[in-house]
Order: C-alpha cells, then sequence, then structure tokens
C-alpha cells in the first residue's frame, strides 16, 4: 500500500492548519499597518509645535567660533571672492 494514500485526512488537516496560520499572521501584520498609517495621519494632522523660547541676551564677549567666522570671511574677502557690501553684510549678520 503506497504512503500517500494512508492519511489523507492528516496530510488535508496539516495543510489547512498552516495555511489558517499563515492567514492569521498576514491579517495581524495588516492590522499592525493600518495601526499605524493611523497614527502617522494624525501626527501630521496635529499643528506644529511652538518654537523654543528665544535665548538669552548674546554674551558681551564674542564666542571664539564666531571669531574664526569673522576671520574666514576677512580672508574671502582679501582673495577677492567677497565684495566689500557682501562682507558688511555678513559681518553684521554674525555680530547681530
Amino acid at each position: 500500500m503506497p504512503i500517500g494514500r494512508r492519511r489523507p485526512m492528516l496530510r488535508a488537516a496539516a495543510v489547512g492548519g498552516g495555511a489558517y496560520v499563515a492567514g492569521k499572521r498576514r491579517a495581524q501584520s495588516q492590522e499592525r499597518e493600518a495601526g499605524q498609517e493611523a497614527r502617522l495621519d494624525q501626527l501630521e494632522q496635529q499643528p506644529a509645535a511652538p518654537p523654543p523660547a528665544a535665548a538669552p541676551a548674546a554674551p558681551a564677549a564674542p564666542a571664539p567660533d564666531m571669531i574664526e567666522q569673522l576671520r574666514q570671511l576677512g580672508e574671502l574677502r582679501t582673495q577677492g571672492v567677497l565684495t566689500e557690501e557682501e562682507f558688511a553684510a555678513q559681518k553684521a549678520r554674525l555680530l547681530a
């Protein structure tokens, strides 16, 4: 007697059970994705957070980073990359 005919009900139950589990997992992953999409949509609809409070007044002495930036601007001006007007505008922006 061939083995293929011995237990057809058992084989059918195994195949059906595997299909059931695969379908259940697929449904769960679709539910999870739908929940994530809903949360993303909700976050996108919320208004943006207000900007943080204004920083305290600038310190009296310029920061070392600012000094380096001014030095680089001066070098660009002497090389002819920046005009006097561009240099003055960038300097005013840094010192403001």
